[in-house]
């Protein structure tokens, strides 16, 4: 659920921390593919923004045309149904990116909602500053490709769980993979990512436990 990133819980970002946020940001890009040099100058075209528990990134049926770094914090994606309900599809923290891939790529309105689940502090840039980069920083390129390919499989393997796999199989996965998510996302919406209800999950819960 969450991009392959380190798990910290940490106010890292230019503008905000000084040296140190640059640094943390620019290896979270390095680790991504960018060389350090270009990582470091991607990062200072992320600008700072906060958010309080509650607030949203995106919202759904808007046109959002930014991508987002998560320095601190946890962002729930989630479709308001008709019915009036929640369904969540993606959860992630500290060092993910976040975005609404239907306005980013299309700039048509977004799908889907992404809200902070608790306060949040995340770096910003806006399509039109990324594009501009791609064209000074060639290997942003590969990196804007990679984070495309990344979740394209993330869409195909969650997909693939739900239909492949029992409740528990995807919950073991979770703790395997995520241990972090488990301490710090309210069961509600994990148990909407993986397909069941909160009272199903506790079930599973006391049986592994």
């Amino acid at each position: 659920m969450a991009h392959g990133t380190p798990n910290r819980s940490l106010v890292y970002l230019a503008g905000i921390s000084g040296a140190h946020s640059m640094k943390y940001l620019t290896d979270v890009l390095t680790q991504q593919g960018l060389p350090p040099a270009d990582a470091a100058r991607f990062a200072t075209h992320f600008q700072p923004l906060t958010l309080a528990r509650g607030e949203y990134f995106v919202r759904q049926g808007h046109i959002h045309d930014t991508m987002g770094f998560v320095a601190e914090g946890i962002f729930q994606y989630y479709h308001l149904l008709s019915s009036g309900d929640e369904l969540t599809t993606y959860v992630t923290s500290d060092g993910g990116f976040i975005v609404s891939l239907t306005s980013f790529l299309r700039g048509a309105p977004a799908i889907e909602n992404i809200r902070a689940l608790t306060p949040a502090t995340v770096g910003v840039v806006t399509r039109a500053t990324f594009d501009a980069l791609r064209g000074e920083i060639p290997t942003l390129n590969a990196f804007y490709l990679g984070m495309l390919e990344y979740q394209i499989v993330c869409i195909d393997q969650s997909r693939n769980a739900l239909l492949t796999q029992t409740a528990e199989e995807r919950y073991r996965h979770l703790l395997r993979d995520e241990p972090h998510l488990l301490q710090r996302v309210p069961l509600q919406y994990l148990a909407s990512v993986l397909g069941i209800t909160p009272r199903h999950l506790s079930r599973i819960r006391k049986q592994i436990v």
